[in-house]
């Protein structure tokens, strides 16, 4: 079942729900409301009578003139004594009054709802002279009467439920289209993005969490999109830079078996084979090692890492190359500065970063630390404009780079520690790249 007719369904449900209950409490109320509407009409009218019969007959007049001016009203009543326990006159047949006699109702004063039979009648009492006499006027109103006008409350109520139910329904209908509408839109969308046609791809009008949600799917996309046109640039530099080194050591390995090259060439091609495989194997493992870093969490172990310790491990490795280049390389480190992340990782990432400086430096490098911030730049002739957005993306290098997967490691290490990296101008001349970890 599809979610518009599941949100209508459970919508029209819980409204049925709701309007049964209510139309069973109004209907149960509504009678009891009649009952006390209704003996407040029959003490109106008793107490008119009584007074009528106060003003134009004497205590002295005879029953025979009350009961000829009682029937004359047209209304269901009795003229009761209750000095004698006696009924004087009855304008309701004698099986009535035979009932309610059995019944005793005429001796209790507080029965209201008389019984005869199978029929029910709402009354009041007045009394008609000064308490001496004990005259009383007993009037009756049928509770059938009062059941119809129920009845046909109740049948009004229920018209009036229906069409509120057809038009909450059809309401509801307008609101959870709307809703679904970009749902639906939606489904298509991921459908694109399932057979990969991201240029393909349309913004969904939404409001509110359907929109969070659009908008996350459209950043999926995207950057899904990015990350497949990654992988195929991937691939096709990767068979780019092993088929350059591969067609190298086939051609010098099919001069040699071919008896080209004389005895001196000879011992230089096996020495630019040499060359070659050992520059082979350290693409190789660079492309392992960044598959991993890629795939496999397990692969980094956090630890707290002392800033000074850390940096002082930096300068010693990079001790050989500063000497060889001749590059001074300062460092400034705060006291208590502190990271967490996977410390051998780390260190091949800062070691990345500081032998590509001092590659390209003319005479200085700097390592700053700085609270949870890593700064490592150079005097060289820095990174050009187009290069800079692209830096830090597979077998992407300068003019002077190895592999172009160097800082592509950087990027994974530091972006799976919890930090980002970031490339600038440095103010020495050459490239500065910042290493920010979250506190």
């Amino acid at each position: 079942m599809k979610l518009q007719s599941q949100l209508n369904l459970a919508f029209t449900a819980l409204l049925l729900v709701i309007l049964a209950v209510t139309g069973y409490v109004i209907y149960s109320m509504i009678l009891g409301m009649l009952i006390d509407n209704e003996k407040t009409e029959l003490q109106q009218k008793g107490e008119l009578l009584v007074e009528v019969l106060n003003e134009q007959y004497s205590p002295q007049g005879s029953v025979q003139d009350l009961s000829d001016f009682l029937n004359d009203q047209n209304l269901h009543l009795f003229l009761y004594d209750r000095s004698k326990n006696q009924i004087l006159m009855s304008t309701m047949p004698q099986q009535y009054v035979e009932g309610f006699s059995a019944n005793q109702y005429f001796a209790d004063n507080q029965e209201d709802l008389w019984e005869a039979g199978n029929s029910k009648f709402v009354t009041s009492r007045i009394l008609i002279y000064p308490e001496q006499t004990g005259l009383e006027l007993i009037l009756l109103t049928p509770l059938t009467d009062l059941q119809m006008v129920q009845q046909n409350f109740f049948r009004r109520l229920i018209l009036v439920f229906v069409i509120g139910t057809m038009a909450a329904v059809a309401l509801s209908y307008l609101l959870t289209n709307k809703l679904v509408t970009p749902l639906t839109k939606l489904k298509k969308q991921l459908k694109k993005i399932e057979k990969r046609q991201f240029d393909q791809i349309e913004r969904v009008k939404a409001t509110g969490e359907i929109k969070e949600v659009e908008q996350s799917v459209y950043d999926m996309a995207t950057e899904l999109n990015r990350y497949m046109k990654s992988q195929q640039a991937f691939f096709q530099n990767a068979s780019h830079e092993l088929k350059t080194p591969l067609m190298t050591i086939q051609g010098y390995a099919e001069g040699i078996r071919d008896h080209v090259f004389d005895a001196d060439d000879q011992e230089k091609g096996l020495e630019m084979m040499v060359t070659e495989v050992n520059r082979l194997k350290k693409i190789i493992n660079e492309m392992i090692l960044l598959a991993k870093l890629d795939s496999e969490q397990t692969e980094y172990q956090p630890e707290q890492i002392d800033a000074n310790e850390l940096i002082e491990q930096v300068l010693d490795r990079a001790l050989p190359l500063v000497s060889e280049k001749g590059i001074e390389l300062n460092h400034t480190v705060d006291q208590n500065g502190v990271f967490y992340a996977d410390q051998e990782k780390l260190l091949r990432a800062l070691l990345n970063i500081t032998f590509n400086a001092i590659r390209h430096a003319h005479s200085r490098v700097a390592i700053t630390v700085s609270h949870q911030t890593i700064m490592i730049e150079d005097d060289g002739e820095g990174i050009s404009e187009d290069l800079m957005p692209h830096i830090f993306h597979r077998f992407v290098k300068g003019k002077t780079g190895e592999t172009g997967l160097g800082l592509a490691i950087v990027r994974a290490i530091i972006e799976q520690s919890g930090g980002k990296i970031m490339v600038r101008d440095s103010e020495l001349g050459g490239a500065k790249f910042v290493i920010v970890f979250s506190v």
